[in-house]
């Protein structure tokens, strides 16, 4: 086995908790005095530390806290805070401006709008910077808006709305990662001015992008396998079918269809092992490794350069500058050296999944699936490569199963039959797309071609949709926190330690590891023993939830109908967040009492009985009430309107609350009401 060069490793981590430091204690600064205070005596004891035989504690410890002070650095003076030209200075919130924005990104939309990131480069004629998101109303008389366009609108700055239930995916905080802080919400009557903006790298790449789209959409393959084949080789997923991806989920396979690590080691393999023959001339090591390069990254820019895949091809690019080199060192040290230098190029990579999953899956590969595959040699070549895919499949799946739990909440049983049908073909699948896509961006791609790449894309789709019929082997609603991820990596590294050399220390780890699961387990069964009521946010629908310790049970409006919440937002959601196991629904019912507090609900018909002073009153389905007579009979301590009343409504009864200066709460726009 190679070398492996544990400093590099310690560097990348601990840059790695640096971001991690700065990110959850945004307020603290790392003063650049003392970082340059710093990386004079780093450099000092360096000369002195040269004329010695070992290092200096002395010196080690300037190196960890300088590369933990680069990684805080290097994520703080990002932040909008801390760049003197982003436009959170010049521009306030809510209030109207005129905003020169140049398209960045098209994000994929939704049922109302077409989104995009854009960069802010000017506020009322004030040369800016920052990213924002950007969200226009479907229209049909929106113009086609591409990369590098510049628009000049006239909006105002908004933050990017937070759930309104609790355990919801927070799309603010998603945005944040991506550097973006606020959105502009406008129609196509408030974009000013609408010009094509000078070209960049990123936006030829998705000009490239969209003429190889076009001209597949002229080809004879079906919609299905043309949506497939759009995901596995330019990166683009929007005309998959909800029920075409729901499938591939099941079966354990929606990996394949973003374009990630996977894709592109697959593609490194290919382009390798055709261009071998290189290695043979003078100097073909580096020949063949700058080839591999070169076509990596062209292979990035016709998937529009998009960060997933710049990140995959970075590290990829790495392996194959490691092989020109001839290095004497392991695979390991690449893979940290790749992370290390993405991490200092965009800090803010370390919080998205795909790098997260795809770092977990290339270092479980690198570390793991040689040690596997030593247990058993085939003999023949079909042995050889299904054993090696199988191991590479645990491999892969041990180093992404606590994320994909935390991310996903589920786990497909059948992920080690799909992966061994699907993975021998994704590298034939993938070279027979690149030269489909190649062919008919040239317009000569013969029609026997199609017909038998649409009918391998045909088989696997049919294969993905048979495999998702096993329904019973998916597991389903899988409460995992961040804090099991953490010790659950801890498990399978010490457990991989020790089976590969028992050891005293090592089954002490072991042991450790697995307390450490039990008292994460422990504690969190204590902190969600408590007893709370809750008032959901959720349009046309009263639900209102009792959780009792790991027990729910909701109280809804329209118990009549079939439909049941347990398998829908934001029940759902709450259930897995919660880690509920006891679940039930009731009628709502006109009044009830939770902690000594009288609650009336008020429905559409308007009538209610007297009740204490001081009690809550929830109003629902829109009653015709005179509120201000209500609140004078009754006396309430606060009045709560749900999503079941129209926003006219819920406006109206604000200014009454108001006027009577009796607070009043809004789910639709405070979001759910816990009552503790």
């Amino acid at each position: 086995m190679k070398f492996i060069n544990y400093t590099v490793i310690y560097f990348a981590v601990l840059v790695a908790l640096g971001i991690l430091t700065a990110h959850f204690t945004p307020t603290f600064f790392f003063s650049l005095p003392f970082l340059a205070v710093l990386t004079i005596a780093i450099i000092t004891s360096w000369f002195i530390a040269r004329k010695q035989l070992f290092p200096t504690l002395f010196f080690g410890s300037l190196a960890f806290i300088a590369f933990f002070g680069i990684g805080f650095a290097n994520y703080q003076l990002r932040l909008p805070t801390y760049q003197k030209l982003h436009y959170s200075h010049t521009t306030s919130e809510n209030k109207a401006a005129v905003l020169q924005l140049k398209v960045l990104e098209a994000l994929k939309p939704d049922n109302y709008y077409i989104k995009f990131i854009a960069t802010v480069q000017a506020s009322e004629g004030t040369n800016t910077t920052g990213k924002v998101l950007l969200q226009i109303h479907k229209d049909s008389l929106i113009p086609s808006i591409t990369v590098d366009d510049i628009l000049l609108v006239s909006a105002s700055l908004q933050n990017i709305p937070k759930p309104l239930n609790p355990h919801q995916f927070e799309y603010a905080n998603y945005m944040k990662n991506l550097g973006v802080y606020h959105r502009v919400l406008i129609s196509n009557d408030y974009i000013l001015q609408h010009s094509k903006g000078s070209k960049t790298l990123r936006g030829h790449a998705e000009s490239l992008r969209n003429y190889c789209l076009k001209k597949l959409l002229q080809t004879d393959i079906t919609t299905d396998e043309r949506a497939i084949t759009q995901a596995l080789v330019l990166g683009q997923k929007k005309d998959i079918s909800k029920q075409l991806y729901a499938q591939y989920a099941a079966a354990g396979a929606v990996h394949i269809l973003a374009v990630s690590g996977l894709h592109v080691g697959i593609i490194y393999l290919i382009f390798s092992f055709l261009l071998r023959p290189l290695t043979h001339l003078p100097h073909g090591e580096i020949v063949h490794s700058a080839l591999v390069i070169l076509l990596l990254w062209c292979f990035a820019f016709i998937t529009g350069l998009s960060p997933s895949v710049t990140r995959a091809v970075t590290m990829f690019s790495f392996f194959a500058f490691a092989t020109a080199l001839r290095r004497d060192t392991n695979s390991i040290n690449t893979l940290f050296l790749s992370f290390l230098v993405l991490l200092l190029i965009n800090p803010l990579w370390l919080f998205q999944v795909g790098f997260q999953m795809s770092y977990m899956a290339v270092a479980a590969i690198l570390w793991i699936q040689p040690t596997l595959y030593s247990y058993y040699r085939p003999r023949f070549y079909i042995d050889r490569l299904f054993w090696g895919i199988f191991t590479v499949s645990i491999a892969a799946q041990l180093g992404v199963f606590p994320l994909s739990l935390h991310y996903f909440h589920q786990f497909p049983g059948l992920f080690f039959v799909t992966n061994l049908v699907v993975l021998p073909f994704l590298g034939l699948i993938l070279s027979a797309g690149l030269l489909i896509v190649m062919l008919a961006a040239f317009s000569v791609l013969p029609e026997k071609l199609v017909l038998f790449y649409n009918f391998g894309i045909e088989y696997l789709n049919n294969f993905i949709a048979w495999v998702a019929t096993k329904d019973h082997f998916i597991i389903e609603d899988i409460s995992f926190s961040e804090a099991k991820v953490l010790a659950s990596y801890l498990i399978i590294i010490s457990v991989f330690l020790l089976w590969k050399k028992l050891s005293y220390r090592r089954t002490v780890l072991v042991l450790c590891s697995f307390s450490l699961f039990m008292g994460v387990l422990i504690w969190e069964s204590y902190t969600s023993s408590e007893t709370r009521l809750i008032v959901f946010h959720k349009s046309r629908t009263s639900l209102i939830g009792y959780k009792q310790a790991r027990a729910l049970k909701i109280f809804r409006s329209n118990l009549d109908t079939a439909t049941t919440f347990q398998k829908t937002n934001p029940i759902k959601q709450y259930r897995i967040g919660e880690a509920i196991t006891v679940f039930s629904e009731a009628p709502l019912q006109k009044i009830f009492r939770y902690r000594e507090k009288t609650i009336l609900v008020l429905d559409s018909l308007g009538v209610y009985p007297m009740i204490s002073e001081g009690s809550i009153v929830l109003l629902t389905e829109s009653p015709k009430v005179h509120l201000e007579r209500l609140i004078d009979s009754l006396k309430p301590a606060c009045i709560i309107a749900d999503g079941s009343n129209y926003r006219s409504y819920v406006q109206r009864w604000e200014k009454t609350c108001a006027q009577k200066k009796l607070p009043f709460y809004h789910t639709g726009s405070k979001g759910a009401l816990i009552i503790e």
